[in-house]
């Protein structure tokens, strides 16, 4: 007998996708200065620049937000999303925010000063900004696998343990406010951290006298890797999994807009309540009062649901499933991608898809692009671009990848658009030694570049 397999939900609601045409998909990232950002929603016909808020909810979640209570002060909603954060991560005090950024920029302006050194895995965008925008240093302690392509390695979101202790010991604990994981690491790859690393980081940062903060945006995927990959963890559960991954921080930043399974929000989990109510002050100021913070009423009843469903087995089967379904459909075509595949995206390696184009003319944008006038298909260079230049040289910085990222909404796509996907992408490969030349900037801000940056064609 054939067992075959099927998400576990169906559909209740869709959406028209337009259908357009290369000729017009030519024209419209011209106009969009060739950042893909700019384009507008009808005229990509698969979005995977984010899993970011992208998702879609249940009918659970909306059910929820007919019952949110939008008082300003003291919730119903809020004490339903405290009650949830509680039960899972172990944390007991939290401050909401309006998503991960905002949780960033108030836990960083309590903690973060200048001249300070922030060490972790390797940070993502927003975080890496928050900390140089307060002219500290965030420090990459990733193995080196990370940044192995042929490594196969099934937690290349680890620290180096030996990279971690040697900036503990060089600079003096008050230069140091936090050590940072990210969970699962976004930047190589969507890959997980162990459980043994991140209980490893946890004895040094006690050792040190430092706190450990989680970037818990997809704490969930993390754990079932660790279910799935790691010894001892087999029969676990995924709450029991997240509550021990959280055991050894002292708190956390999440963007809700991930395993969170809504459209909006964040929140900041902590343990120690002193820290918590020196942040309150900026959550005040930036946010909202803390108990809804940048939230509605609503969407606080909303994450609190889509927290549970994302803590499931059946779901993550799911979830990670449709990633490693597109990275095998695109590996079985010999275009090279990050592996072991991540929890939420594919990671298209571009230096080897494109050798030709200069890495000072951004070959993964320039990848990116073409994949969108052949396919419709919207994905993010995580490069060069996103890299921004060094605060002090202004020099563009080259990181070790150079990848453009197909990040996967949650629970929107059907597998038959993972095939769309690879076959577009496979056309580019076809033609990929006419490919040459990239592009240069037009316009650029001074951090967080690749967001609103103007570029051009490089000619001939």
């Amino acid at each position: 007998m054939i067992h075959s397999y099927f998400e576990p939900y169906k559909t209740k609601m869709v959406e028209l996708i337009h259908l357009s045409s290369a000729e017009e998909r030519k024209n419209w990232i011209e106009e969009a200065r060739y950042n893909l950002f700019n384009l507008r929603s009808e005229q990509v016909m698969i979005d995977l620049l984010t899993d970011s808020g992208t998702g879609a909810m249940s009918d659970s979640q909306w059910a929820a937000i007919m019952t949110g209570d939008e008082s300003y002060a003291g919730s119903s909603s809020y004490e339903h999303l405290r009650d949830t954060i509680r039960e899972i991560t172990g944390f007991e005090y939290f401050l909401p925010t309006h998503q991960g950024r905002a949780a960033e920029n108030v836990l960083f302006s309590v903690l973060v000063k200048k001249g300070n050194i922030v060490p972790g895995n390797s940070h993502f965008d927003t975080t890496k900004g928050h900390i140089e925008y307060r002219d500290a240093e965030a420090v990459d302690c990733s193995v080196e696998e990370a940044f192995d392509l042929n490594s196969r390695d099934p937690f290349k979101g680890n620290v180096d343990l030996g990279k971690m202790e040697k900036i503990l010991k060089e600079h003096p604990a008050s230069d140091i406010p936090l050590i940072i994981m990210t969970l699962t690491c976004n930047t190589t790859g969507g890959q997980p951290v162990s459980m043994e690393n991140l209980r490893a980081v946890s004895r040094l940062a006690k050792q040190y006298g430092i706190k450990l903060f989680i970037d818990g945006a997809r704490f969930a995927e993390n754990a079932w890797f660790i279910k799935t990959r790691e010894a001892g963890y087999k029969n676990k559960t995924i709450r029991e999994i997240v509550r021990e991954m959280f055991s050894y921080a002292d708190g956390m930043t999440m963007s809700s807009k991930k395993d969170g399974l809504v459209n909006i929000g964040g929140f900041i989990g902590f343990r120690d309540e002193t820290l918590f109510r020196e942040a309150t002050t900026f959550n005040i100021m930036f946010e909202g009062f803390i108990t809804y913070g940048g939230m509605a009423g609503r969407d606080m009843n909303a994450l609190a649901v889509g927290l549970r469903e994302s803590t499931t087995e059946k779901y993550l089967e799911a979830r990670t499933r449709q990633v490693t379904l597109l990275g095998e459909m695109i590996t079985k075509l010999g275009i090279p991608v990050i592996q072991p595949y991540g929890g939420h995206a594919i990671f298209v390696e571009a230096l080897g898809f494109l050798p030709h184009v200069p890495r000072e003319e951004f070959p993964a944008q320039t990848l990116a692009i073409e994949l969108y006038v052949e396919a419709g298909v919207r994905g993010v260079e995580i490069g060069a671009l996103m890299a921004d230049r060094d605060p002090v040289t202004r020099k563009n910085r080259f990181p070790d990848l150079e990848t453009v990222r197909l990040a996967i909404p949650r629970r929107v796509y059907s597998d038959n658009h993972m095939k769309a996907v690879a076959e577009g992408l496979h056309r580019v490969w076809q033609r990929r030694d006419t490919i040459r030349h990239g592009l240069h900037i037009v316009h650029e801000a001074p951090i967080l570049r690749h967001f609103t940056v103007e570029l051009e064609k490089v000619k001939p």
